[in-house]
């Protein structure tokens, strides 16, 4: 079997933030199970919103037609990947808006991510972690994604940078995610070429014609 890898996106704008140490914590339980990963930084730079302009379909050209940020960055990093795990911090009840706004224009331009294992990451001071959990992976679930879960929902709280580290079941699920991705990775990899599910031409259909 080749070797496997996850990608880790920090979508904290804190680049050594609670978010980080889950990731940390995840990162380090995949390396015990044989599967490699790389936790990439969303950073804190502005990064645009997704426009709806349509180039990127309209040309095929399997990113983003702006090339200004770390979009694209992302959608190579993505491409190569066998798996993702996205961490957010929790704002307003809500995952990081840049991260969204990432991953909207990643995977609507033409990321190769269809298939893919994925998790969301969660990370908040108090409340909201578990609507900014959801919101994540509803982005997955469009995609044809398998979403892997843990013990409990990905969830760990802290405030001050480290702080998480004293959530002790928070950083046991993130150790008991890690496993089941790892699990998961292999079982779908073990026989060299993954024998993906048909999938059907999509049948689209607006509510409004």
């Amino acid at each position: 079997m080749r070797n496997l890898k996850v990608l880790l996106l920090n979508g904290s704008a804190n680049k050594n933030g609670n978010t980080f140490t889950a990731l940390s914590e995840i990162a380090r339980q995949l390396e015990k199970n044989g599967v490699e990963s790389e936790i990439m930084q969303l950073g804190n730079k502005p990064v645009r919103g997704c426009i709806a302009c349509g180039q990127c379909q309209a040309k095929q050209l399997g990113h983003c037609v702006f090339d200004d940020d770390v979009c694209n960055c992302i959608v190579e990093k993505l491409n190569e990947a066998d798996a993702l795990i996205v961490g957010s911090p929790v704002y307003y009840g809500q995952p990081n808006g840049a991260v969204m706004a990432v991953l909207q224009r990643a995977f609507f331009s033409g990321a190769k991510v269809q298939n893919k294992p994925a998790a969301a990451v969660a990370i908040c001071r108090r409340g909201g972690a578990t609507a900014a959990y959801q919101t994540l992976n509803m982005i997955f679930e469009m995609m044809n994604m398998p979403v892997v879960t843990s013990q409990y929902w990905n969830i760990a709280y802290g405030l001050a940078p480290g702080e998480a580290t004293q959530d002790t079941e928070g950083m046991q699920t993130m150790r008991t995610l890690a496993n089941n991705m790892a699990w998961l990775l292999k079982k779908i990899h073990a026989n060299g070429t993954p024998d993906y599910p048909e999938r059907e031409e999509w049948q689209g259909m607006n509510f409004i014609r």
